[in-house]
This record gives C-alpha cells, sequence and structure tokens, in this order.
C-alpha cells in the first residue's frame, strides 16, 4: 500500500456515523426539485475522494498515461478556444504535478515542450471506471448514495484535474442533471439558465454529441459580434473544496481554474425526460453528419470534437435514432414496469459512445439500475409541492447580486476554506455588471464602459457557409420542434 493508499485508508476509518446537514432521502428530494443552481455545504465532507489531491493522485495512478488539454494563457479572442482547436499530449500525474511545480525539464516529460508560465493544462472527462480500472477499491471514496442515489459511486463518476487558467467552452449538457464535488483548489463556474439560450448564441460546431457550445468567449465577450449576448444573465459561484455543486438540466456553464491545481468529481443523473432528448441528438447527430460529411474531408478536423471518435455514416445515424424513438415510444405508451425493455434499447445505442457519452450508456448494474426506479419519480417530483430548504446548508445562486451578501461571504471565505463565494450578476446586462462588481474576478479583460450603447451588428452581405446553415437546422428550438413532429409521426404510424 503506497503512501497515497494510506492516507485515504486512515479517512475512511475515522469517517464512523457523521451526521450530514440532510439524510439521503432529503438530499434526494432536494435535487429533484431544484429549478435553480445549488450548492450544498458538508454533505461530502467526510468523503475520502476529498484525499484525491494531485499529490496523492500521483501515487494512486503512478505512471499510468493520462490525456492533457493544454491551451495558451494568453489567447484573447472573440471566439472560445473549443477543444479542436487545443493541443493535447499524454503524461503521466507525476509528470503533470513537477510541471505545474516548476521542476526541471528531465522529469517532465512531454510537458517540457509547454512552458508553464505561457500554457494551462487540462484532463477532463477522465472516467473513474477507467483511469481506476485497476485500483476499483476507490469506487467507494465518491459516495453519491448520500445525495440519494444508492450503488452510485465512482465507477458512475468523472475526474477533472488542471491547472490555473484551464476551462471548459460555455456549453449546456442535453441529457440529465449534474453533481459536482470540489477536491482540491476553487473554480469559478458561469451559469445561464435554459431562458437565455437565444442570447449565448447556440452551435453545433464543433460537433459533440449530447453538448450544444456558445459562440460567445465568456470570458472576453465581444459585444459587436454578439450582441444579443448582452442580455442574458450569468449567475456565478466560486466553488470551494468539500462543496457541492448543483447544476439544473439545460443549464449553460463556463467552468475556470482560479487555483494552480484544482481536482473535481462529478456525476451526470439522467432523468425521464432524457429519452426524448435523445431522438433530438439523433436528429442532430444524423443532420450535421450529413451535411458536414460531404464538405472538403480536410476541414473535417474542424468541425468533429476530438471526443468524437469518427463521423458516422448516414446509415448507422438513421439506425442510431430509430432506436432512439423506439426508446421513447415505448416510455410513452408503457409505464415504469417497461423500463427493462427501455433498458435493452439504450444498451444496443452504445454502439455509437464517444469519450462524453459514455455516460449514459455505461454498465446497467447497482447505480444505474436505481436511476431507472428514480426514472419514474421524476414527474411526481415536478407536480408535487416542495419548500427546498436554503439556508446555512444549502445556498441557492440567486439571478441578482447583493452586495452585502457578497462582502461578507468574501470575507468568510478569507477564514473558512469550506464556505463558498456564491455570487450572482445583476441581470440588467451583463457588460454593466462586469464594471460593477470590483469584487469579482470574473471578466476583467473587457473595455466596453457601462453606459456605452449596445452594438449594433454589421449589414453588410455575408456568404452563407455550412456552418451558419447548421446553426439554423439544428438550432435547439428547431431540434425541439422537428422532434415532436416526428415522435408524433410514429405513434400514429404505430
Amino acid at each position: 500500500m503506497n503512501r497515497a493508499d494510506r492516507i485515504i485508508a486512515a479517512v475512511k476509518l475515522q469517517i464512523g456515523n457523521r451526521s450530514k446537514p440532510f439524510t439521503s432521502e432529503e438530499a434526494y428530494e432536494i435535487v429533484m426539485s431544484l429549478q435553480q443552481p445549488a450548492v450544498f455545504w458538508s454533505m461530502a465532507s467526510d468523503w475520502p475522494a476529498l484525499q484525491w489531491t494531485v499529490e496523492n493522485l500521483s501515487w494512486i495512478l503512478d505512471e499510468k498515461p493520462i490525456r492533457f488539454r493544454l491551451g495558451s494563457k494568453k489567447t484573447e479572442t472573440a471566439f472560445p478556444l473549443f477543444e479542436n482547436h487545443c493541443s493535447f499530449l499524454e503524461a503521466s500525474m507525476m509528470q503533470f504535478l513537477s510541471w505545474s511545480q516548476g521542476l526541471s525539464d528531465a522529469v517532465l516529460g512531454p510537458f517540457s515542450s509547454y512552458p508553464y508560465s505561457e500554457f494551462w493544462a487540462y484532463a477532463d472527462y477522465k472516467y473513474i471506471a477507467m483511469l481506476f480500472e485497476d485500483k476499483k477499491e476507490h469506487f467507494k471514496d465518491v459516495v453519491w448514495s448520500d445525495f440519494g442515489f444508492p450503488g452510485r459511486d465512482g465507477k458512475d463518476s468523472t475526474l477533472w484535474i488542471g491547472t490555473e487558467g484551464a476551462n471548459t467552452p460555455c456549453h449546456l449538457d442535453c441529457y440529465g442533471c449534474n453533481l459536482v464535488l470540489q477536491v482540491q483548489g476553487r473554480k469559478r463556474w458561469h451559469l445561464f439558465p435554459p431562458e437565455d439560450t437565444s442570447f449565448l448564441y447556440p452551435t453545433r460546431i464543433p460537433y459533440e454529441e449530447s453538448s450544444i457550445f456558445s459562440k460567445v468567449n465568456i470570458a472576453n465577450p465581444d459585444f459587436k459580434m454578439f450582441p444579443e449576448f448582452i442580455k442574458a444573465r450569468p449567475h456565478l459561484v466560486t466553488l470551494h473544496p468539500g462543496q457541492v455543486l448543483f447544476i439544473p438540466r439545460h443549464w449553460w456553464h463556463y467552468v475556470e481554474s482560479l487555483d494552480p491545481l484544482t481536482v473535481s468529481i462529478n456525476s451526470w443523473i439522467e432523468l425521464d425526460v432524457d429519452d426524448e432528448a435523445r431522438v433530438g441528438e439523433a436528429i442532430t447527430r444524423a443532420t450535421v453528419c450529413a451535411l458536414k460529411s460531404v464538405e472538403n474531408l480536410s476541414s473535417m478536423d474542424s468541425w468533429l470534437n476530438p471526443t468524437e471518435v469518427e463521423a458516422t455514416t448516414h446509415d448507422v445515424n438513421l439506425h442510431y435514432l430509430n432506436l432512439a424513438v423506439q426508446a421513447c415510444l415505448h416510455k410513452h405508451k408503457g409505464d415504469c414496469s417497461e423500463r427493462t425493455l427501455r433498458s435493452d434499447v439504450s444498451n444496443e445505442l452504445s454502439f455509437l459512445s464517444t469519450a462524453k457519452k459514455i455516460k449514459f450508456n455505461e454498465d446497467k448494474t447497482s447505480s444505474d439500475t436505481n436511476a431507472q426506479d428514480d426514472d419514474c419519480n421524476v414527474k411526481e417530483h415536478e407536480s408535487r409541492k416542495f419548500r427546498i430548504p436554503f439556508g446555512d446548508n444549502l445556498t441557492p445562486v440567486l439571478p441578482r447580486s447583493q452586495r452585502n451578501s457578497l462582502e461578507e461571504c468574501e470575507t468568510a471565505a478569507h477564514n473558512f476554506k469550506d464556505i463558498p463565494l456564491t455570487q450572482s450578476l445583476p441581470s440588467q446586462c451583463y457588460s454593466k455588471s462586469i464594471c460593477h462588481e470590483e469584487h469579482s474576478a470574473s471578466v476583467e479583460s473587457n473595455e466596453i464602459p457601462c453606459d456605452a450603447p449596445v452594438p449594433s451588428t454589421s449589414t453588410s452581405p455575408l456568404e452563407i457557409s455550412t456552418n451558419d446553415l447548421l446553426d439554423c437546422l439544428v438550432h435547439p428550438d428547431v431540434i425541439a420542434l422537428v422532434t415532436q413532429l416526428l415522435l408524433k409521426k410514429q405513434s400514429i404510424a404505430s
């Protein structure tokens, strides 16, 4: 047993029966009822996974090669730094740790070609089931059962490890809701409600199944190019170690690492409505692949996200669409007793799994079986009134900034590492929020004065590209409408 394993084993022995602010049943009720982001305090304070610091992980994972995404710290453009424009390398966790500590090139391996002062690195979307395939005893270090999901642990979770400046482009996840545990360092989350979708200029290029990206560079917004973004209503929260953030379904989020080293663990919770969302994703895949595949093959890398293995053929995409429709119609016709058939269809979809989509196509045992049981209760939660117990142990991420509360929270954060800095910006406009919130470290590069008028868009004619056409054809609103039309047609036919 190495040093890190001994530390984690000692923590497990100390857990005992520590009290939680909410029982697992209460936490589940809260998660299924919340319609806005919120931070749970003290629900994971005794999880062994909180010992998964980069240093300890370097001992646990030893020389295991891990893929890192790298980006320039100095890049400031109107567009986000999407993954297909990043550099990638494979290195061990020890080499990553040495690089972040500024050690000599001799121990950095592939990182020696990327000066730490110029680049950030991110090991994102790392599935613990794969990363710890020969260390399965650590699956139990992650205890999502505390939130009412029995059997859900590390094997149903994803690991995120980065340096200061590492970020995830603004996007929404098409499936489920999200629980995120902060393990090491701090991360700032910029969240936007689903109603802000049109202000975020959604796009499916680069294409990644289950993700809709925003064209706006949240860290450096260009209001001339994206004037509607000024109407967006950002909610900001800085997540500290030991805290768990809940992100509701279809909330947009841009995430950035604030400290030299950060570690997070998340789990996507499948919802009953995801059956219909899969039909929409199948329509999107078929449309995007059909139009982009006929373009110059040299452009392939520019439209397919690195998480996608390859562009699938039209026959494969139609097969995927038929399976998704079949699963959705069976759900509408039947009840929870027919979930076995739906599970079989879902498993058959796994042939299209990508690095990210695997979150909903894993082995349907233990936690997934419980998740299917949970699906049957979603509509009950939607119709039943439940008062969310906001207070010291559950903090909402509100749509308006309150100066006094913000200052108090920041002062407390200096004294207590497990108190979150929860902040949301004024809903009036995004540019004004940047000017007035001097305590926020969110977007300091914007130079638009607070009283500046909203810039108008250019009226010069532009040639319509395939991507422009796709932005209309696979816009979330259009896909939602086509999904309903297709399901109605197939329902009548069956």
